[in-house]
């Protein structure tokens, strides 16, 4: 801390409380990050990733029909290229399918994306599925 007396400026050698009581809070913060990190790397098992698909909604989109969704997983491995494939379906007799290839689901977490068809998928049968990953 500074002082001035006519024109001279003077430092305080022995810090303020408040530097103290910042020091040390930052210090016990830090230490608990850096122990529950190190806690979950060394407790935590690594699953390979589960993922499974939610429909969202389904609307209009230009020319054809966007089905809109969430893929989760709720492992703790990330899972990279997941491919979801969609089918639409009248009874056993597959309408229309096509696929979207995710870069990546993080563990934990969720992703958004979607499917377009050609066809309306209205009074039909939509399946959407998780085909596959790579580790990343």
């Amino acid at each position: 801390m500074t002082r001035s007396e006519q024109g001279r400026h003077r430092e305080r050698h022995d810090p303020h409380w408040v530097e103290w009581l910042t020091g040390i809070l930052s210090a016990i913060l830090i230490a608990g990050m850096l122990g529950w990190v190190g806690w979950e790397a060394f407790t935590r098992e690594a699953t390979p990733p589960d993922l499974s698909v939610t429909v969202l909604a389904t609307e209009k989109a230009g020319s054809g029909h966007r089905i809109a969704f969430d893929i989760y997983n709720s492992a703790t491995t990330t899972a990279a290229a997941v491919t979801v494939i969609g089918r639409l379906m009248e009874g056993e007799r597959v309408i229309e399918e096509n696929h979207v290839v995710f870069d990546y689901v993080a563990a934990e977490s969720k992703s958004t994306g979607a499917i377009l068809f050609e066809n309306d998928p209205a009074g039909r049968t939509v399946s959407l599925r998780p085909a596959g990953y790579t580790a990343p």
